[in-house]
């Protein structure tokens, strides 16, 4: 099984001809409410890419908690072990440019309630694997995964939004997955010195003795094994409409494919597939695909090459 710990919001979603620059006002047609929050995303994307998936994590009693959840349940996401809470619902606004780039701000809400003891120690051991992001209390992400490697669960780590990590935690992960600039961030956080994200990716991994992977937009993405060498995976030719939900995808899917029992490289190739075609719709639950269209696509895929 693979259980989520972390955040659940509503994001409104506004078209714009362009993203606005520091002071400036610019008007869209309209808004769309969907379900998001990366903890939620990320969930939803590894139960369509046919993974059993908990959820665990904080909602406000407010009309918004129904919107955030409804995608999640609606795939079969056990919602059991959620808890409701004083603070609203989390909110995302975000505004997506004509090339399917985008400015995101968050409102955490409920979100800041968020507490390692709500994860029980009865879903904490080997067959579990857990996937943490960074949009809850870090120190809360912190204690759980001293938790989890004490009981033998798989850690995967998703490093965003990027803050610092200290090192103990760093060496405690199976799998830590950045973009670009979090792994550069990261790095230059431990006196990692690069501009190049393939570097610090494997640089982090070196000296953590950690599994790095770094997604790299139309490039694809690399993983660096912490005892050296690695894979990179190139990416679908698409042409995207909205690039919101292609983190969450990514992620989701590398775990899905993970749990199931498939090579590092092969759980590249579905997370890369997932990633990319979640660009091709709008908001970012709504576009998650399901297992059927990954692997309708993996043929498409450049291979996987050691590195």
């Amino acid at each position: 099984m693979i259980v989520v710990f972390g955040s659940l919001n509503v994001d409104v979603m506004i078209a714009v001809d362009h993203l606005p620059l520091p002071g400036e006002t610019v008007l869209g047609p309209g808004y769309q409410l969907t379900a998001g929050g990366k903890g939620g995303n990320q969930a939803l994307a590894a139960a369509r890419a046919g993974a059993e998936v908990k959820m665990i994590g904080c909602i406000g009693g407010d009309p918004l908690a129904e919107t955030a959840l409804t995608d999640l349940r609606e795939a079969g996401v056990d919602l059991s072990t959620l808890t409701k809470v004083a603070d609203p619902t989390g909110l995302a606004a975000i505004c997506v440019d004509k090339l399917g780039e985008n400015h995101v701000v968050v409102a955490s809400g409920a979100n800041r309630q968020t507490k390692s003891a709500q994860f029980p120690d009865n879903l904490l051991g080997p067959s579990a694997l857990i996937v943490l992001q960074m949009e809850v209390p870090l120190a809360e992400n912190w204690a759980l995964i001293r938790r989890a490697k004490e009981k033998g669960a798989r850690i995967l780590l998703n490093a965003a939004p990027a803050a610092a990590i200290p090192a103990d935690i760093l060496g405690l992960l199976d799998w830590l997955i950045v973009n670009e600039n979090e792994a550069k961030q990261i790095a230059g956080a431990l006196d990692i010195k690069t501009d190049d994200a393939r570097i610090a990716a494997q640089a982090l991994a070196k000296t953590r003795g950690t599994t790095v992977i770094v997604t790299l937009g139309a490039a694809g993405a690399a993983a660096y094994l912490g005892k050296g060498g690695g894979f990179s995976v190139g990416a679908l030719p698409i042409r995207p409409v909205d690039t919101v939900g292609a983190g969450g995808s990514f992620v989701g899917g590398f775990a899905a494919a993970t749990d199931r029992g498939h090579t590092l490289s092969d759980a590249l190739r579905y997370a890369s597939v997932g990633g990319a075609l979640a660009c091709l719709k709008p908001g970012a639950q709504p576009s998650l695909p399901l297992l059927a269209a990954i692997e309708g696509r993996l043929a498409d895929l450049p291979a996987v090459n050691a590195i």
